[in-house]
């Protein structure tokens, strides 16, 4: 079953004070897949997810959620449709795993509303998903960095949404657990239809966790589709500065992005036939 919510960021502007970050931008999520999008440091994309989580008021421009502006429907009506993992959530001092990833079904509950066994359910599968379970009476502020990046993630992931973005959500993980956290969001994805929009820095797990790849340069749009139709050596050089080779990945199929540091960059590099590039 796929979610059929739409979001939509229609000709947004976005900046803080008089520095405008991101220029005009026009883009749909795809209902059901799974929008990763890309670019260099201080690009805008974590403002970009931060507006689409309507965190941040457009200059100019609408993000429009199912159709409607975002910024007038009721917050736990858009909380219970759109989860959010911003880049550096904070916990309060002292407070236990078990609470903390409680929270995240506040938007179900209401002045009439009592705690239930869905919510029971719902927080212990999001415990369990991520790994979580035996934290869940330790303090938070206790846990590694890994640790409680996972402990956010079941908190987005308890509060069930059909709408989740996630900036950044492997920071602070080793590559086991990065793996890990993006298999559980493509599991996700599989079997609830959950939308998922998420910033992501290594190209490389991006392409293959994509079914759509978004990159920005200096706060503009400037690829838009599959990662094998954005991934080339062009693209790379223009949004990141960086030369590359773009070959596929022996595992997925995918593009794969080898970077020519500057070392490099005089040396021949030779490709086997296994290794033929997919963009020249």
């Amino acid at each position: 079953m796929t979610a059929d919510h739409t979001l939509h960021a229609q000709q947004v502007r976005l900046g803080y004070g008089d520095r405008t970050v991101v220029h005009d931008l026009d883009l749909a999520l795809e209902p059901g897949a799974i929008t990763v999008v890309v670019g260099a440091n201080a690009c805008g994309k974590s403002t970009l997810l931060r507006s689409l989580a309507r965190l941040l008021t457009p200059e100019s421009g609408r993000i429009l959620l199912d159709g409607k502006d975002i910024h007038r429907r009721p917050t736990k009506e858009v909380a219970r449709t759109l989860g959010l993992l911003p880049q550096s959530p904070t916990a309060p001092e002292g407070i236990a795993v078990g609470d903390l990833v409680a929270r995240g079904r506040s938007p179900h509950l209401g002045m009439l509303t009592r705690w239930s066994r869905e919510d029971d359910t719902a927080v212990a599968e999001a415990l369990d998903l991520t790994g979580t379970a035996e934290l869940v009476d330790r303090a938070v502020d206790e846990l590694s960095g890994g640790q409680r990046q996972r402990v956010w993630i079941a908190m987005a992931l308890a509060q069930r949404t059909d709408v989740l973005l996630l900036d950044e959500p492997t920071t602070f993980l080793d590559i086991a657990h990065q793996i890990e956290v993006l298999d559980l969001l493509t599991d996700l994805n599989a079997a609830r239809g959950t939308t998922i929009a998420m910033v992501l820095h290594d190209l490389n797990l991006a392409a293959r966790y994509a079914d759509r790849l978004v990159a920005l340069c200096r706060g503009r749009l400037v690829a838009d589709g599959t990662p094998a139709d954005v991934l080339t050596p062009a693209l790379v050089e223009e949004v990141y500065g960086m030369p590359s080779r773009v070959v596929p990945d022996p595992v997925s199929g995918k593009p794969l992005v080898l970077p020519i540091g500057r070392h490099h960059a005089a040396r021949r590099i030779e490709s086997s036939p296994s290794w033929t590039p997919v963009s020249a």
